[in-house]
């Protein structure tokens, strides 16, 4: 998904950036980018960061650089933030996001003249690719509007001018920008996040999560909204079941809180025996303890993560990386695991290769004697279209399990969304031998809706129902 913070600040901001932008790191752990701008003009570093974590590669770099406002990224598509010469002047430019339409809007803005210079992987830096479309408007917030109306996905930005930052959340809302605040009229200041959890230990407090599609100007003057909300939304429902920081706040609703709701509603649900609940570390301990907490049994940890060295297993984009950071960031404890019956709290099963190869396993050779794995959201039918994630229909559990059943890949799953029907049941069963353990029950999606406090039809639930 990648994370994004600006400041503005009356003080020396690079600082501020660095540890804001560090906040971020549990959301991408491939690139790395700050750009401040001050006195001097625009100063911009970016790095790898790939095989080390971003506060060790920027800790130097920050301390170099003198800016009273700044943005910063972390993303797994694309270096960032980019700096643009352009006929509004010169801007520095951070996405996030997904632009789906990208091969069909590079011809377009070929056709017209346009040139890219900047290349990833072999491919378009979408950060360049929304700095072009966003050129094509008569000012920065029309072609923002531009942007956002010609892209097929989902792009969340931030625009530093000299005048100050430009914060725009995408057309829908699937992913968050909040504005925070610090000091007193005179010495205010202001930052925009991903995460609001990167506001309270920098002195900010919340002021306000942007909508759908709004764009805030944030300078030393103050606020200033340049574009209102539109009025249709759909966020996200992964940002709380796996996504998001457990101290973050999205829509209002705390991250934390809607997963031990997920929790208790598996509980509720359920009526496995067993000697205690466990959490896969880090996003499944939420709702290990919300059911913990409703069904009595108690929470206990046979595995624990090596936190100093590693992140998270999912985020990165090669598969032998996510292998490699799954095995080694879990350590088992021999004495809580042996001759024990465990429940097993996990945000979501997507591939399943990381749970059945490294953790199923691990709790197995640590003498398990049963295993009951209880996903907190419903089986993964599609890929995400709009954040970097999930790419392939055919990499997720539950397709293989169909492909499976059915001999062949298959159109039409309607049967298999349906949790009542006997092929969901199927799907699920394979599922488990498949990961070897004792029983698998994921927790329903009107459960899940229920559990994250929003109305359905402002959740963007494609992962599951494919629209």
């Amino acid at each position: 998904m990648g994370g994004l913070f600006g400041v503005v600040s009356r003080q020396d901001c690079p600082k501020t950036l660095f540890y804001g932008t560090d906040y971020h790191s549990h959301l991408g752990t491939e690139n790395g980018g700050m750009s401040v701008f001050g006195d001097q003009g625009f100063y911009n570093t970016i790095h790898s960061i790939s095989q080390a974590q971003f506060k060790s590669r920027f800790v130097e770099d920050y301390k170099r650089m003198n800016g009273y406002q700044g943005i910063g990224a972390i993303d797994d598509e694309s270096p960032q933030p980019l700096i643009v010469r352009s006929k509004f002047g010169t801007f520095a430019i951070a996405v996030t996001g997904l632009i789906i339409n990208k091969e069909k809007l590079t011809k377009e803005l070929m056709d017209r003249g346009a040139s890219f210079s900047e290349m990833t992987g072999g491919g378009i830096n979408t950060v360049e690719m929304v700095a072009k479309l966003i050129n094509q408007g008569d000012s920065i917030v029309d072609g923002i509007v531009k942007m956002q109306d010609a892209i097929e996905g989902s792009i969340c930005a931030l625009i530093m001018t000299p005048e100050g930052v430009y914060a725009a959340r995408d057309k829908y809302g699937r992913f968050p920008l909040s504005i925070g605040e610090n000091g007193s009229d005179g010495e205010r200041g202001f930052a925009v996040a991903t995460e609001v959890s990167a506001f309270p230990n920098l002195g900010y407090h919340l002021v306000k999560h942007l909508g759908p599609g709004e764009i805030t100007l944030l300078s030393l003057s103050g606020l200033k909204n340049l574009k209102a909300e539109n009025t249709e939304k759909r966020v996200c429902a992964f940002l709380w079941t796996y996504t998001g920081d457990p101290s973050s706040v999205y829509e209002g609703i705390t991250v934390e809180n809607a997963r031990e709701r997920c929790g208790r509603a598996m509980a509720r649900n359920d009526d496995v025996k067993a000697d205690f609940v466990t959490g896969i570390p880090d996003s499944g301990v939420g709702h290990a303890i919300g059911y913990a907490i409703e069904s009595g049994i108690p929470y206990r940890r046979p595995l624990v993560k090596y936190t100093p060295g590693y992140g998270r297993s999912y985020t990165p984009p090669s598969q032998d990386i996510r292998d490699l950071v799954a095995t080694m960031k879990l350590s088992a404890i021999r004495g809580v695991i042996k001759d024990s019956r465990m429940i097993v709290c996990d945000d979501s099963i997507v591939r399943g290769t990381q749970l059945k190869n490294f953790t199923v396993k691990k709790l197995l050779d640590n003498g398990a004697r049963e295993i009951h794995i209880r996903p907190a959201c419903p089986p993964l039918m599609f890929p995400c279209s709009f954040a970097s994630s999930t790419r392939s229909k055919s990499e997720l559990a539950s397709r293989r399990a169909i492909r499976a059943i059915e001999g062949a890949d298959i159109e039409n799953i309607e049967e298999y969304l349906d949790h009542r029907s006997d092929k969901y049941r199927e799907m699920v069963e394979w599922i488990r031998r498949d990961l070897n353990v004792t029983s698998l029950k994921y927790l329903h999606i009107e459960d899940m809706i229920e559990a994250i406090g929003m109305a359905e039809d402002q959740l963007c639930l494609c992962c599951w129902r494919g629209r």
